[in-house]
């Protein structure tokens, strides 16, 4: 993989100009703060806080409730699309001088070194986030917070494969007998898909898409996705995907169970950030804090089926720890650098 400019530089417009000051100075970090009177008064005052979001739309939608229950008064505008799709629209809009986000959830660490190289980035650092989450968890400046922690592990309908027979490694999906019956998700909508595909490329080499590609993989968008069409049993065996969603359709009943592969499972972690230009800053601050207070985690934990970095919040039984699963390397700065090349080389293969 060379490094070339990019789309993503190219859209981001002061990304184009290569590494600048915001790349390599590096800024005291700002005061932890808790949630004060004056702030959940000024957040009120304001009425509303726009979230920009790649959580799946069922969850983000109920994280909005809880936090517009706990503080009524202040509407929550989810507008939730894929990580990619996202990182998009914001560059797109500030390109045009449109200020419209107040707080982002991305599923794509590589879209905050974009954003904070930009100086789009508010710092704000939460009480909770100092005492509670390792500082690899968060941005040395504050810029950026690590809400959620996801795994993109193969997994496939019991229905259609027994267990003893369902693979085991990414290797084993290129075994013919599982020919037009894998679904996989593109890097170029979902931010957990791009990289989950960037870290396979890089473990297993390009090659290995090169023969998966001659399986009669049906491609989707999400990886919300691949979860639906396994447990519709559309097809047997996703290659990709959002594993919590898996545990969320397997305890509600459905015909569907995890595989952590061999080689290791891709690994993405899910930042927060609140944006310089927020039209209502303190509600942006106000949802920052509670989203990563021991609250809003363990409701990501409980309801939302995904790791979390605040150490206070406590596993449901029934799901595999973090710990315990074999994770290939999260690359953020990798991502950055060959995104573009992914999804490119991606659709000549697919040829989607």
């Amino acid at each position: 993989m060379t490094k070339q400019l990019t789309k993503r530089d190219v859209l981001t417009g002061a990304g184009a100009l290569g590494l600048s000051a915001f790349a390599v100075r590096v800024a005291a970090a700002p005061a932890a703060e808790g949630v004060t009177p004056a702030l959940i008064a000024a957040a009120k005052k304001e009425g509303k806080v726009s979230f920009y979001t790649a959580m799946d739309l069922q969850f983000a939608e109920r994280f909005a409730k809880a936090f517009e229950a706990k503080y009524p008064g202040i509407a929550v505008h989810v507008e939730r699309s894929g990580a990619e799709r996202v990182f998009s629209r914001i560059g797109q809009e500030y390109s045009s001088n449109i200020h419209a986000v107040d707080v982002v959830n991305t599923a794509d660490q590589a879209h905050c070194i974009i954003w904070k190289r930009n100086g789009w980035l508010a710092p704000y650092l939460p009480e909770e986030v100092v005492k509670y989450f390792g500082k690899n968890y968060y941005d040395p400046e504050g810029l950026s917070i690590t809400t959620r922690i996801l795994v993109s592990p193969i997994a496939y309908n019991t229905k259609l494969v027994k267990k003893e027979d369902a693979p085991k490694s990414f290797k084993d999906l290129l075994d013919p007998k599982w020919k037009g019956k894998l679904v996989k998700a593109h890097p170029a909508y979902s931010g957990t898909i791009m990289n989950a595909t960037f870290e396979i490329a890089r473990d297993l080499g390009w090659d290995y898409f090169v023969q998966l590609a001659k399986q009669n993989v049906m491609q989707v968008q999400s990886a919300t996705d691949t979860p639906k069409r396994i447990s519709l049993g559309e097809r047997a065996v996703m290659v990709d995907g959002a594993g919590y969603l898996v545990i969320r359709y397997k305890e509600a009943g459905q015909p569907v169970d995890i595989i952590y592969p061999e080689e290791g499972t891709p690994l993405a972690t899910g930042p927060s950030a609140v944006f310089k230009a927020a039209p209502n800053p303190n509600a942006a601050r106000l949802l920052q804090n509670w989203m990563h207070s021991r609250e809003g985690q363990q409701m990501l934990v409980n309801y939302a089926r995904q790791y979390s970095p605040h150490s206070e919040v406590v596993e449901k039984p029934g799901i595999r720890k973090l710990a315990d699963i074999k994770l290939m390397k999260e690359d953020p700065a990798g991502v950055h650098a060959h995104a573009d090349e992914v999804k490119k080389r991606y659709t000549e293969i697919f040829k989607v």
